[in-house]
């Protein structure tokens, strides 16, 4: 009989049903260290497993088959024994059927038969859960169970905190499985196949990214030279493979009579001159950063399952600001906020935004639809400020557009984030000096130090509340910083002539 390692399992099928060569390496090098979860990817399985649980309520009178992860075959027998006993539903109920074990998450008794319930922690019914509850449906019928319906069960985006009664949607998906179900056995059956042999030879292409990010991508994908085409601004994958398949493998290579966009035509000259690009209408989009002003960077949490008023499942809520200010006489002033306990943190939030934004002319953000959306939610959140905020919000100016408008530097690869300009246009500046470098990083540490800070040792709790303040801090910092760069870039133009 096969051992339990070489057998597949429903997130295995999976994987090989994306590409047979990602799922090889994940059953031959399980200890691979791509296949160690980032951050985020940790945080998303917790939030996962918190909207699991939760889903059981929707559908009570289940029993848990509440044994550790690799004990397979035990919680197939668990799971017998509960049908055994005719209970109305079984949640994490185990089968084994076709060398493949799945777990279904819900598992309940209908009046001809059961119905499989796949929990999602999405907003959303994709297309990918189509072939999730594919492969249960196929090995519970062959372990033997009448399974007539199918049922994917999401998370509603129309629910509000408080009444978390509307927080799921089951969306009944049995025709939908049943034409997926069609190439179950065959798939299943080759990829066994392909287990027992060598190392599958399987070609790049759109599956390395679809439906999700191959864990071993960079295994596979040549390393590409320096200022590739594909590093051309948000250039399309297929036009990429265009200019390549013409000869254009690198910007050095395009040609001068080639059609290009206005900042497309910038970064190539940029780049095949090995110097900087400026604009001369960059002097005008100055023009409108007049001072006082205040620099202002959000951080914000995502929860699946909301807890404040008013809030949806995985809504972006404002729980931390850096705002650096023009303060006349005294310079540059610093104002800071975060959250660290699990109350709803926007009405303080609110108060300590207007009191310092209070004298400005403009605020300053980079990708400012995001901080508008910041606003416009503690509008509706915090309505005694609501007026303040909506002075803000009218007041905000994006210094993104000024750099992506009228700007390039070699060093920028390609993009316009504040992480791939900051250490280009102010040398000796970055983010990594910090101990939180990037903004997903920072999501899942502020929802510890919200959530799980009372349980922190003093001086951890202390040290990850610092390294959240200096990361926010060195946003605004940066816009400083390079708003002052622009300038100094407008000077040396006018000196010119």
């Amino acid at each position: 009989m096969p051992s339990e390692p070489s057998r597949l399992s429903k997130s295995r099928y999976l994987s090989g049903l994306q590409c047979h060569k990602q799922l090889w390496w994940r059953v031959h090098e399980p200890e691979a260290p791509e296949l160690s979860p980032s951050a985020g990817q940790r945080n998303l399985f917790a939030q996962g497993r918190e909207v699991g649980e939760r889903a059981r309520r929707h559908v009570p009178g289940g029993e848990l088959i509440d044994l550790p992860f690799h004990q397979y075959d035990n919680k197939v027998a668990a799971t017998r024994e509960a049908l055994q006993r005719g209970v109305p539903a079984i949640y994490e109920a185990w089968f084994l059927a076709d060398e493949a074990y799945v777990g279904v998450d819900i598992l309940e008794r209908t009046s001809r038969g059961y119905g499989v319930i796949e929990v999602k922690a999405s907003n959303s019914r994709k297309p990918e859960h189509l072939p999730d509850a594919a492969v249960q449906v196929h090995v519970l019928r062959r372990a033997g169970l009448q399974v007539e319906r199918a049922e994917v069960m999401h998370l509603n985006r129309e629910c509000r905190y408080p009444d978390l009664s509307n927080l799921f949607v089951r969306e009944d998906v049995t025709a939908l499985v049943e034409s997926v179900l069609i190439g179950v056995p065959d798939e299943l059956a080759a990829q066994r196949r392909m287990l027992e042999g060598p190392l599958p030879d399987v070609p790049i292409g759109e599956h390395c990214t679809s439906p999700y990010d191959c864990p071993f991508i960079a295994r596979c994908w040549p390393k590409l030279p320096d200022h590739h085409v594909s590093k051309l601004y948000r250039i399309e994958r297929k036009r990429a493979l265009e200019l390549e398949a013409d000869g254009y493998a690198t910007i050095y290579d395009l040609p001068s009579d080639l059609e290009l966009s206005m900042i497309h035509a910038r970064q190539v000259k940029a780049v095949q001159s090995g110097r900087m690009v400026v604009e001369a209408a960059l002097t005008k989009a100055l023009a409108h950063f007049a001072s006082p002003l205040a620099f202002l960077d959000f951080e914000t949490v995502s929860l699946a399952i909301p807890r404040w008023p008013g809030c949806r499942p995985w809504q972006q809520v404002p729980v931390q600001f850096s705002v650096h200010v023009e303060e006349r006489g005294r310079g540059l002033v610093h104002h800071e906020w975060i959250a660290d306990g699990p109350e709803d943190p926007r009405p303080a939030l609110a108060a300590a935004l207007v009191d310092a934004c209070a004298g400005a002319r403009k605020v300053v953000a980079y990708y400012a639809s995001f901080e508008r959306d910041c606003l416009k939610q503690l509008r509706e959140a915090v309505p005694r400020f609501a007026k303040d905020l909506e002075r803000i919000e009218k007041r905000l100016l994006d210094l993104l557009p000024a750099i992506r408008n009228h700007v390039y530097h070699p060093d920028f690869g390609g993009g316009f984030s504040i992480k791939k300009t900051l250490p280009a246009l102010v040398p000796g500046l970055s983010y990594s000096d910090l101990k939180v470098q990037d903004g997903e990083v920072a999501t899942v540490e502020l929802q510890r130090l919200m959530l799980q800070g009372a349980e922190l040792p003093a001086g951890e709790r202390a040290a990850l509340r610092d390294a959240l303040l200096r990361y926010c801090e060195r946003d605004t910092w940066a816009m400083v910083k390079l708003l002052e760069t622009l300038r100094s870039l407008v000077a040396d133009q006018l000196e010119l002539f």
